[in-house]
């Protein structure tokens, strides 16, 4: 990859990382922190913040993506990071003074923020030539290794550094957006072209009816899915089986680094086995993770079945979108993309909320079965299509 791509593709990874931390910090401690201001008869909804940001990214991707197609990449890029900033102030503020719904709130502006980190990989296939399209999407997808490192450590150490628990968590956040916003000018983004946004389209429902966009488009949905189903539950799950909330950041680590160490070599197996063969190798590992979950409730288990659920999530999800970007014109791509992610968010909006409700009324393995299912409705799709089109990589 030329130096100059791939100096752009660094530092995209890197907000990638620093976004991703964020997110991971969320992830681990918004429920938890919930569980402190709400009462006992309410605390199956205490996912709901995390789901208010899955449903702040099934709203934000549309307008987010057409605002880049006519402003560019840096702009857009900004106005999330703006907005991930002004949602953690929100919820660090909510837990203050105890306000469930100001925290919900402040989910709903972080998913702008994390709408906008989702196209990152979209941007990565304009930073680089287009033979190296699917190593830079697996390149920015690994920038969620540091994640892995520095969104489960800062859940474990800054929960405690002041009271209210976990408000310090929540400042974090807005100190990670604020550096993705000055790192954003650093990068060399292409300028907007009128052929990008005037150029020849198709109706939009022409393009999501492709036998190809559908299967990439339902692979990233299952994909996206059943990972938030678990993760979400997880730091619940871990207290409600008698493990110590310590637990929860490191199997939320292990489950981080399952889902972005393997993006160092996932474009590299793509180009030598094949798209297809790499997203069904990722439905073999959740089953896996279904597995291991299904065999026991210590932290071992736990920390098996996050780890193999973030590697099959990887496979999926980059060969997905590395499928996607065959499927749309250079003027197609912002609402081809934009209508992806909206399905994909919208599956995990749905996820983040049954996942509490799930856990709280029929446990840990039912919700595991459930997640069983949809993997298996991921390979039928898979497989379906690679009898049709057996020509296909």
């Amino acid at each position: 990859m030329p130096g100059r791509s791939l100096r752009n593709i660094a530092l995209l990874a890197m907000c990638q990382a620093l976004t991703q931390s964020g997110n991971t910090l969320m992830f681990a401690s918004s429920a938890l922190a919930v569980l402190t201001i709400v009462s006992p008869d309410t605390r199956m909804w205490a996912n709901l913040p995390v789901t208010m940001q899955h449903l702040g990214v099934m709203l934000s991707v549309f307008p987010a993506s057409m605002l880049m197609m006519r402003r560019g990449r840096r702009f857009g890029f900004r106005v999330g990071s703006t907005m991930g900033m002004t949602g953690s102030l929100l919820a660090a503020i909510g837990l203050g003074v105890g306000s469930f719904p100001l925290m919900c709130v402040g989910g709903l502006f972080l998913g702008n923020a994390i709408a906008n980190m989702q196209l990152y990989r979209f941007a990565a296939v304009e930073l680089a030539p287009p033979i190296f399209r699917a190593q830079a999407i697996s390149y920015v997808t690994a920038g969620g290794v540091l994640a892995g490192i520095i969104g489960p450590a800062m859940a474990r150490f800054t929960p405690d550094l002041w009271l209210p628990t976990f408000q310090a968590s929540f400042v974090f956040v807005i100190a990670l957006h604020a550096i993705v916003f000055v790192i954003h000018g650093f990068i060399d983004y292409p300028e907007v072209k009128a052929v990008d946004v005037e150029g020849p389209q198709r109706p939009l429902l022409e393009i999501i009816t492709q036998p190809t966009y559908m299967v990439a488009a339902s692979g990233g949905m299952i994909a996206f899915g059943v990972m938030s189903f678990v993760m979400a539950a997880s730091p619940l799950a871990i207290v409600q089986c008698g493990l110590s909330r310590t637990e929860a950041p490191i199997t939320i680590f292990v489950h981080v680094m399952g889902m972005f160490v393997p993006s160092f070599f996932t474009g590299h197996l793509i180009n030598r086995f094949g798209i297809f063969n790499v997203m069904v190798a990722g439905s073999v590992l959740l089953v896996g993770g279904v597995a291991v979950a299904l065999l026991g409730i210590t932290e071992w288990h736990f920390r098996g079945a996050l780890g193999l659920n973030g590697v099959g999530w990887n496979f999926m999800f980059v060969g997905a979108t590395t499928l996607l970007t065959t499927t749309y014109r250079p003027a197609e791509r912002g609402k081809a993309q934009a209508f992806n992610d909206f399905a994909v968010f919208g599956t995990t909006t749905l996820a983040s909320i049954m996942a509490s409700v799930v856990l709280e009324l029929k446990g840990w393995a039912v919700l595991n079965y459930i997640a069983l299912a949809l993997v298996l409705v991921a390979l039928a799709v898979i497989g379906v299509f690679r009898l049709r089109r057996p020509s296909r990589v």
